[in-house]
Protein backbone atom coordinates (compact mmCIF):
# COMPACT_ATOMS: atom_id res chain seq x y z
CA UNK A 1 0.00 0.00 0.00
CA UNK A 2 1.41 3.36 -0.93
CA UNK A 3 1.57 6.79 1.29
CA UNK A 4 -1.21 8.47 1.43
CA UNK A 5 -1.83 12.47 1.09
CA UNK A 6 -4.05 14.11 3.17
CA UNK A 7 -6.49 17.24 1.98
CA UNK A 8 -3.57 19.28 4.21
CA UNK A 9 -0.91 18.68 1.98
CA UNK A 10 1.70 19.02 4.71
CA UNK A 11 0.40 15.58 6.02
CA UNK A 12 1.45 12.42 4.87
CA UNK A 13 0.11 8.93 5.68
CA UNK A 14 3.44 6.76 6.03
CA UNK A 15 3.27 2.83 5.86
CA UNK A 16 5.92 1.24 8.10
CA UNK A 17 7.68 -1.56 7.75
CA UNK A 18 5.28 -4.08 9.73
CA UNK A 19 2.04 -4.16 8.50
CA UNK A 20 -1.10 -5.90 9.75
CA UNK A 21 -0.60 -8.91 8.80
CA UNK A 22 2.38 -8.92 10.58
CA UNK A 23 1.22 -7.96 13.87
CA UNK A 24 -1.92 -10.12 13.77
CA UNK A 25 0.91 -13.37 12.84
CA UNK A 26 2.67 -12.14 15.76
CA UNK A 27 -0.79 -12.33 17.97
CA UNK A 28 -2.24 -15.37 16.69
CA UNK A 29 -5.05 -14.33 15.80
CA UNK A 30 -7.01 -11.24 13.67
CA UNK A 31 -7.95 -7.62 14.05
CA UNK A 32 -11.74 -6.65 14.46
CA UNK A 33 -13.70 -4.41 16.33
CA UNK A 34 -16.90 -6.01 18.08
CA UNK A 35 -19.08 -2.79 18.41
CA UNK A 36 -21.55 -2.51 21.36
CA UNK A 37 -24.35 -0.74 20.70
CA UNK A 38 -27.72 0.24 23.12
CA UNK A 39 -29.35 2.56 25.22
CA UNK A 40 -27.72 3.49 28.87
CA UNK A 41 -27.41 0.27 31.39
CA UNK A 42 -28.24 -1.48 28.43
CA UNK A 43 -25.37 -3.96 29.75
CA UNK A 44 -22.88 -2.70 26.97
CA UNK A 45 -20.20 -2.30 29.01
CA UNK A 46 -20.43 -5.64 30.88
CA UNK A 47 -21.20 -7.85 28.62
CA UNK A 48 -17.87 -6.32 26.48
CA UNK A 49 -15.72 -6.81 29.86
CA UNK A 50 -17.09 -10.40 30.30
CA UNK A 51 -16.08 -11.27 26.66
CA UNK A 52 -12.75 -9.43 27.22
CA UNK A 53 -11.87 -11.49 30.14
CA UNK A 54 -12.88 -14.57 28.39
CA UNK A 55 -10.13 -13.82 25.14
CA UNK A 56 -7.73 -12.70 27.90
CA UNK A 57 -7.54 -16.09 29.47
CA UNK A 58 -7.45 -17.42 25.94
CA UNK A 59 -4.24 -15.06 25.17
CA UNK A 60 -5.97 -13.05 22.52
CA UNK A 61 -4.49 -9.27 22.48
CA UNK A 62 -7.93 -6.74 23.20
CA UNK A 63 -8.75 -3.65 24.46
CA UNK A 64 -12.21 -1.98 25.87
CA UNK A 65 -13.34 1.05 25.03
CA UNK A 66 -16.28 2.04 27.51
CA UNK A 67 -17.86 5.41 26.55
CA UNK A 68 -17.71 7.00 29.75
CA UNK A 69 -13.78 5.82 30.07
CA UNK A 70 -13.39 8.00 26.42
CA UNK A 71 -15.06 11.14 27.62
CA UNK A 72 -12.68 11.08 30.34
CA UNK A 73 -9.47 11.96 27.89
CA UNK A 74 -9.86 11.55 23.99
CA UNK A 75 -13.46 13.28 24.04
CA UNK A 76 -13.72 15.44 27.44
CA UNK A 77 -13.98 18.42 25.31
CA UNK A 78 -16.96 17.08 23.84
CA UNK A 79 -21.08 17.94 25.07
CA UNK A 80 -24.08 15.67 24.41
CA UNK A 81 -25.46 17.55 21.56
CA UNK A 82 -26.06 15.83 18.22
CA UNK A 83 -22.88 17.56 17.09
CA UNK A 84 -20.68 16.50 19.53
CA UNK A 85 -21.79 13.06 19.75
CA UNK A 86 -21.36 12.79 15.90
CA UNK A 87 -17.42 13.95 16.49
CA UNK A 88 -17.15 11.60 19.76
CA UNK A 89 -18.30 8.28 17.65
CA UNK A 90 -15.83 10.01 14.48
CA UNK A 91 -12.86 10.15 17.16
CA UNK A 92 -13.39 6.63 18.45
CA UNK A 93 -13.48 5.11 14.69
CA UNK A 94 -10.67 6.43 13.70
CA UNK A 95 -8.90 5.08 17.20
CA UNK A 96 -10.51 1.92 16.78
CA UNK A 97 -8.75 1.89 12.87
CA UNK A 98 -5.48 2.34 14.23
CA UNK A 99 -6.26 -0.64 17.34
CA UNK A 100 -7.24 -2.90 14.43
CA UNK A 101 -4.67 -2.32 12.51
CA UNK A 102 -2.31 -2.83 15.04
CA UNK A 103 -3.99 -6.52 15.01
CA UNK A 104 -6.21 -6.25 18.25
CA UNK A 105 -9.22 -7.36 19.14
CA UNK A 106 -11.35 -4.16 20.04
CA UNK A 107 -14.30 -4.25 21.95
CA UNK A 108 -16.21 -1.10 22.46
CA UNK A 109 -19.29 0.21 24.81
CA UNK A 110 -20.87 3.00 23.20
CA UNK A 111 -24.39 3.95 22.63
CA UNK A 112 -24.10 5.30 19.60
CA UNK A 113 -27.24 6.15 18.79
CA UNK A 114 -27.57 6.76 15.06
CA UNK A 115 -26.63 4.66 12.17
CA UNK A 116 -24.65 7.00 10.10
CA UNK A 117 -22.24 7.48 12.47
CA UNK A 118 -21.89 3.53 12.96
CA UNK A 119 -21.77 2.82 9.23
CA UNK A 120 -18.85 5.20 9.04
CA UNK A 121 -16.88 3.59 11.60
CA UNK A 122 -17.81 0.42 9.32
CA UNK A 123 -16.67 1.83 6.58
CA UNK A 124 -13.26 2.65 7.72
CA UNK A 125 -12.39 -1.42 8.36
CA UNK A 126 -12.03 -4.20 5.87
CA UNK A 127 -15.15 -6.30 5.17
CA UNK A 128 -15.17 -8.83 8.43
CA UNK A 129 -13.52 -6.69 10.66
CA UNK A 130 -16.51 -4.77 11.99
CA UNK A 131 -18.81 -6.86 13.52
CA UNK A 132 -21.96 -4.87 15.68
CA UNK A 133 -23.54 -6.17 18.45
CA UNK A 134 -26.90 -5.00 19.38
CA UNK A 135 -28.45 -4.94 23.31
CA UNK A 136 -31.39 -4.47 23.48
CA UNK A 137 -33.15 -3.42 26.17
CA UNK A 138 -36.13 -1.60 27.00
CA UNK A 139 -35.61 2.14 28.17
CA UNK A 140 -37.67 1.21 31.65
CA UNK A 141 -35.36 -1.92 32.26
CA UNK A 142 -32.79 -0.03 31.95
CA UNK A 143 -33.79 2.79 34.05
CA UNK A 144 -34.70 0.57 36.64
CA UNK A 145 -31.03 -0.72 36.41
CA UNK A 146 -29.41 2.50 36.65
CA UNK A 147 -27.23 3.00 39.30
CA UNK A 148 -26.03 6.75 38.78
CA UNK A 149 -29.56 8.04 38.89
CA UNK A 150 -29.06 9.53 35.38
CA UNK A 151 -32.46 8.70 33.83
CA UNK A 152 -34.23 10.11 36.83
CA UNK A 153 -32.34 13.05 36.57
CA UNK A 154 -33.11 13.04 32.34
CA UNK A 155 -36.81 12.64 33.04
CA UNK A 156 -36.92 15.49 35.63
CA UNK A 157 -35.41 17.44 33.01
CA UNK A 158 -31.51 17.78 34.58
CA UNK A 159 -30.04 16.19 31.71
CA UNK A 160 -30.82 17.21 28.29
CA UNK A 161 -30.57 15.70 24.91
CA UNK A 162 -30.45 11.97 27.14
CA UNK A 163 -30.81 9.12 24.83
CA UNK A 164 -33.88 7.37 25.27
CA UNK A 165 -35.73 9.91 26.98
CA UNK A 166 -35.28 13.27 25.13
CA UNK A 167 -32.87 12.31 22.07
CA UNK A 168 -33.38 9.67 19.68
CA UNK A 169 -32.14 5.83 19.78
CA UNK A 170 -31.79 4.35 16.01
CA UNK A 171 -31.16 0.75 16.35
CA UNK A 172 -29.22 -1.44 13.71
CA UNK A 173 -31.14 -2.66 11.33
CA UNK A 174 -28.69 -5.69 10.04
CA UNK A 175 -26.80 -6.38 13.52
CA UNK A 176 -24.34 -9.31 13.73
CA UNK A 177 -25.70 -10.57 16.67
CA UNK A 178 -28.84 -9.23 18.70
CA UNK A 179 -28.21 -9.60 22.91
CA UNK A 180 -32.01 -8.98 24.60
CA UNK A 181 -30.25 -8.14 27.88
CA UNK A 182 -33.82 -7.83 29.55
CA UNK A 183 -33.94 -11.72 28.93
CA UNK A 184 -30.57 -13.32 29.56
CA UNK A 185 -27.77 -12.66 31.44
CA UNK A 186 -24.37 -11.07 30.98
CA UNK A 187 -22.42 -14.49 31.25
CA UNK A 188 -24.20 -15.91 28.64
CA UNK A 189 -24.44 -12.97 26.51
CA UNK A 190 -20.62 -12.77 26.55
CA UNK A 191 -20.52 -16.40 25.95
CA UNK A 192 -22.60 -16.07 22.51
CA UNK A 193 -20.31 -12.99 21.85
CA UNK A 194 -17.35 -15.38 21.95
CA UNK A 195 -19.08 -17.57 19.41
CA UNK A 196 -19.54 -15.20 17.38
CA UNK A 197 -16.10 -14.20 17.21
CA UNK A 198 -15.19 -18.06 16.64
CA UNK A 199 -17.78 -18.13 13.91
CA UNK A 200 -16.03 -15.19 12.10
CA UNK A 201 -12.88 -17.16 12.54
CA UNK A 202 -10.84 -13.93 13.91
CA UNK A 203 -9.84 -16.18 16.50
Amino acid sequence: MTDKISNNNNVTWFNGYVGREDREKLHGHNGAVIWFTGLSASGKSTIAHLAEKELHQRGVSTYVFDGDNVRHGLCSDLTFSREDRIENIRRIGEMIRLFVDGGMIVLTAFISPFREDRRKVRSLLQEGQFLEVYVECPPEVCAARDHKGIYAKAKAGEIKEFTGISAPYEAPENPDLVIRSFEEDAPKAAKRVIELIEQRELI
